[in-house]
């Protein structure tokens, strides 16, 4: 018994410690798996010996309040659901009664207060067992389609979930310092700054999925209430009084998360009579009238064969598991993002150590375990650009992360190089990652003044392995075209943190394509907070990058070769006469006329808010081949549907 109640303590501790990283820190220290098995096995033990400790995580709902957030108490607690990897026992639950089930979204939780038809408070979930909620109403009123106002004008609370959709995480992460690993954690960051990061926020939507205030008896009429009051909810279908077990399978087995875009860790099913789900009660964990269907992982047994290593553009040394090809839902697997040296020392990993990989939640390939342990893979300690030393630091959660400190790491400058010639940037078409690594290694280019002055050297780079003549002067044309670009262009390729392709059309129309005037309110101090859709964060980093001089010899040598050109387009007033002008556009499928960055760019210069997810506050969704889920929510929500052939008709003035 006294062995029990150890592993019983040491159970606690350790889940306690992941819970603080994962809600106040934003930074996983293990995977949901992982917790996932050690929170089992403390039930186990709780249910073996009849002792429940103190603290522990099968009593209370997990979270922490972070310091400095208003805490504010809920009218309810926010407790959580009981969980199960079986569908057995979610048929069993559901007991011949008609249910609704639907996604359980993974990102954070929330809680919306209305008074009189107005957003008065946004709350987290928060810690004290669901009791108290961070005030986070600044962030929330930034949410792409959080309503502000309602038609209902009595009090009014609703519970949801925030989310990142998977396309709006891949496309934040692109141009993060340090990438996300996970939209959840984006979804927590955003959320939960103290300061209000409009950019962050609006990467973020709001779920519906309960009605905490007094509404219909059924769970499908909240719904339906909610959905009448502006509200996006969780996708959900009914299940019908003496549903067959194979019909509530079947049921079941609509929800693909490979095909959903948005982030989801299981199922939800709860009876649909409020009342009666309301009589059964609750435990201090989980409310009896729901219960939470995980998927079960399938785990696949490989060879570990090392790790690959790359500095990213901040220094930091991203770690990556390579190991033998394994196919898990049709598709190839061979290497899985390991975060950090924790990571290591908890795996034991070696070569040739026999692993188990899976993926988490059906997307995310993920180490599982270590059946080897041999331990001997050591730490990293060189750079794997420039072989200077690593340095290990902690992150806030305490995690260890490597960095290469040297300032002249020519990794660090190849992405500060790749990021300034991306297409949707400055478009210096040839200039590859493989390519600028070539020039750097060959001393020809130090800055990205010296992009522009790489004439100078043409017949010296011409001799380079992999170069010629006929290649370095398309190079040479690219680099000329590029000389005349908007400020909305340049300012993107800068690499100014969170300041991106978005931020850079507000700066250029808000300066009229004048850099001299966007140069001139850094130095007298101008607020860039009160722009549209800017944060304090984003004011304070472009000033700490202006005031940067290492930084400073990176880009100003740039200003004396480039002409900024007016964006006409955006400019022109017959714009006003698109038919898309003003109005909120998706698009989605393979285009016959268009490729992804297209699209978007003639939205653009239509007048149009191009996004990427489908809203209430959708006004179009242009459909191509293979449209997929967002078709799907586009015909629930009524947005209006047009094809490509439609879509360029439209433009012709032939149809509206």
């Amino acid at each position: 018994m006294t062995q029990n109640i150890d592993t019983m303590w040491e159970l606690v501790s350790q889940l306690a410690v992941a819970d603080a990283a994962y809600y106040k820190h934003d930074d996983p220290i293990m995977t949901d798996r992982e917790y996932d098995v050690l929170y089992e096995e403390l039930a186990a033990l709780e249910q073996t010996t009849g002792i429940i400790l103190s603290g522990s995580p099968t009593q209370r709902v997990s979270g922490e309040v972070l310091e400095g957030l208003i805490q504010v108490r809920h009218t309810k607690p926010m407790l959580s659901a009981q969980k199960t990897k079986s569908a057995d026992e979610v048929i069993r639950f559901i007991g011949g009664k008609q249910a609704v089930v639907s996604w359980k979204m993974d990102g954070l939780t929330l809680v919306l207060r209305y008074e009189g038809g107005r957003l008065t408070q946004a709350l987290t979930r928060g810690g004290e067992g669901g009791m108290v909620g961070e005030d986070v109403t600044h962030s929330v009123r930034a949410m792409v389609n959080v309503p502000l106002t309602i038609p209902y004008t009595g009090s009014f609370e609703v519970r949801g979930e925030g989310v990142v959709s998977w396309e709006n995480f891949g496309r934040a992460n692109r141009d993060a310092d340090v990438p996300y690993t996970h939209p959840r954690s984006m979804a927590a960051g955003g959320i939960r700054r103290l300061d209000a990061d409009k950019t962050r926020a609006q990467l973020l939507e709001f779920f519906a999925f309960e009605l905490v205030s007094d509404g219909p008896a059924t769970k499908h009429g909240q719904y339906a209430l909610l959905s009448d009051n502006g509200f996006s909810s969780v996708y959900h279908l009914v299940i019908g009084e003496r549903s067959s077990d194979k019909h509530i399978q079947s049921i079941i087995n609509v929800f693909r998360p490979l095909e959903y875009d948005y982030p989801v860790d299981g199922l939800i099913i709860e009876y649909d009579d409020v009342a009666y789900g309301q009589s059964l009660g609750a435990t201090g964990h989980h409310e009896n009238r729901m219960i939470a269907l995980k998927w079960e992982d399938e785990l696949f047994e490989t060879t570990f064969l090392g790790l690959e290593l790359a500095t990213t553009r901040t220094g930091m040394i991203s770690l990556t598991g390579i190991f033998e090809d394994v196919v898990i839902d049709g598709t190839t697997v061979n290497r899985a993002y390991l975060h950090n040296l924790d990571n290591l020392d908890r795996f034991r990993l070696g070569i040739g150590d026999r692993v188990k990989i899976y993926k988490a939640n059906q997307i995310i390939p993920q180490l599982a375990e270590n059946l080897t342990c041999s331990g001997t893979l050591a730490h990293p300690t060189e750079c794997p650009c420039c072989g200077s030393a690593l340095t290990i630091r902690a992150s806030e959660s305490g995690t260890r992360l490597l960095y290469c400190d040297n300032l002249s790491c020519p990794a660090k400058l190849v992405r500060k190089f790749v990021h300034f010639c991306d297409k949707t940037r400055m478009n210096l078409e040839g200039f590859s990652e493989k390519t600028l690594s070539r020039l750097i290694e060959a001393g020809f280019v130090k800055n990205l003044g010296d992009l522009y002055e790489l004439r100078l050297h043409a017949a010296e780079i011409a001799r380079l392995p992999g170069f010629g003549p006929k290649l370095v002067q398309r190079l040479l044309d690219t680099v000329e075209d590029s000389q005349q670009r908007t400020l909305a262009r340049f300012i993107a390729g800068l690499g100014i943190p969170m300041v991106g392709r978005s931020a850079g059309r507000i700066l250029d129309k808000h300066f009229c394509g004048d850099w001299n005037a966007f140069e001139q309110a850094i130095r007298d101090g101008f607020d860039f907070a009160q722009l549209q859709d800017f944060g304090r964060t984003m004011h304070n980093n472009i000033y700490s990058w202006y005031a940067d001089k290492e930084e400073e010899q990176f880009w100003y040598p740039l200003l004396n070769h480039i002409t900024f050109i007016k964006n006409e387009k955006e400019n022109d007033p017959m714009i006003t006469y698109s038919p898309f002008y003003g109005k909120t556009v998706v698009a989605t499928g393979k285009m016959a006329n268009y490729t992804r960055d297209g699209i978007q760019a003639k939205l653009l210069s239509l007048g149009a808010k191009p996004t990427g997810s489908v809203t209430k506050n959708t006004d179009y969704l242009i459909v191509g081949e293979n449209a997929g889920s967002k078709l799907q929510k586009a015909l629930q929500l009524g947005i209006k549907t047009r094809t490509e052939a439609e879509f360029e008709a439209m433009l012709a003035g032939e149809a509206e």
